[in-house]
């Protein structure tokens, strides 16, 4: 595989046409490692490629050779010192926060901890075993789509009516479905569906969230599951559960032709996010992305105990709005789906931590002064 130094900006994985360029934040790292992997179920990498450049704390690399759908994770070294706010461990391939799509979602399993489990030290103990196989993987998107004349129906405010709801259990059990669509973004594309939500006059549709998010461990062990989705740890990637498509690229052709067909019907789509918090939980959570890119950056940790996290959500963590580059994510984030996937507003969950840059809740804080001032999150519907 051809490596070539690439660009440190966009940050995640861009296919150009000729090759991908890949680029990940990390602060505190010592050295990056690439994963490529063949297939969903494989058991470890097929390839590490050490990303050499390093641009403003962003490491990146071009690959000539790479095409889209390639499935890819990251390997982050640096001191494992939880005591001192870091958590790098090389043996967990760590998901890609920037990821498009998701090919293979987290298999529980003990390795999937960046400490031993069950040992006397708790989190303080490092775990050596290998998690690839179980590990979170990202796939490399083409974007091209043919969005044809669609365009944003733009309902004034005091027009909109809005309905709210969950893609799946919208449709599951929808007697004018076939079986394969229910419960997955194509149902809200089929005339039966439109037409309902015409005959109620409603203007906007906002569904509960969509961004890729976990199953708690806890929860699949009692063979239950997290039904809602409050639980992201991905920003960028359509929950690929709800797609009636078996491929990652094909769940975001699948979003988009759901954007595209509510558009149509004269239909806004609001989007409930969750930026508040990720899935790794606290300090005894499991390391899955931003904990083991660089935890330092990304979380709130307590000022005097760098161990711990400051928990605004009651989830176990809470995104660090006083870091620039975690609100260069979550506003990369928000524009990708205003700009590539077409969607008209966002309603956010739990939106006071978004505005603790230091304790208390500010109106004033720097994440709300961005999205307002930003030509294109300012002009879509925001609520919180």
């Amino acid at each position: 595989m051809r490596v070539w130094p690439g660009t440190p900006y966009p940050l995640g994985a861009t296919w150009t046409g000729v090759g991908v360029n890949f680029a990940i934040f990390s602060a505190h790292a010592t050295r990056v490692e690439l994963c490529l992997f063949d297939r969903p179920d494989a058991m470890k990498e097929s390839e590490r490629i050490p990303l050499h450049e390093q641009t403003d704390m962003v490491w990146h690399a071009f690959l000539p050779d790479a095409r889209p759908n390639q499935l890819y994770g990251y390997r982050l070294y640096g001191p494992y010192d939880p005591a001192a706010g870091h958590r790098f461990n090389p043996n967990k391939v760590v998901m890609d926060p920037y990821a498009k799509s998701v090919a293979r979602t987290v298999r529980w399993a003990d390795e999937m901890f960046g400490y031993t489990i069950g040992h006397a030290d708790a989190d303080l103990a490092m775990d050596p075993r290998d998690n690839a196989e179980f590990a979170p993987l990202a796939a490399v998107v083409d974007p091209a789509f043919t969005w044809g004349d669609d365009r944003p129906p733009q309902t004034p405010w005091h027009n909109t009516v809005i309905y709210e709801m969950h893609v799946r259990g919208f449709s599951k059990l929808h007697p004018a479905l076939p079986e394969r669509l229910r419960g997955t973004y194509e149902a809200l594309t089929t005339e039966p569906v439109l037409d309902h939500l015409r005959k109620l006059g409603v203007t906007a549709v906002e569904l509960m969230p969509v961004h890729h998010h976990a199953r708690d461990r806890y929860l699949e062990e009692r063979r239950l599951t997290n039904y809602w989705g409050y639980n992201s740890f991905g920003f960028f990637a359509p929950e690929r559960r709800l797609a009636a498509s078996t491929s990652p690229a094909g769940a975001v052709r699948e979003f988009k032709r759901m954007v595209r067909a509510l558009h149509a019907a004269g239909l806004e789509i609001i989007l409930d996010v969750v930026y508040n918090h990720t899935a790794e939980g606290n300090h005894l959570g499991p390391t899955l992305s931003l904990k083991g890119i660089d935890n330092l950056s990304y979380y709130r940790l307590a000022a005097d105990d760098l161990r711990h996290y400051m928990d605004f959500t009651g989830c176990g963590n809470t995104l660090n709005m006083q870091c620039p580059q975690v609100l260069q994510l979550i506003m990369d984030s928000l524009r990708y789906w205003v700009q590539e996937l077409h969607v008209d507003g966002f309603r956010f969950d739990l939106a006071s931590a978004l505005a603790r840059e230091l304790f208390d809740v500010d109106r004033l804080a720097a994440f709300f002064d961005i999205i307002h001032q930003g030509p294109v999150l300012s002009q879509v519907k925001l609520i919180s």
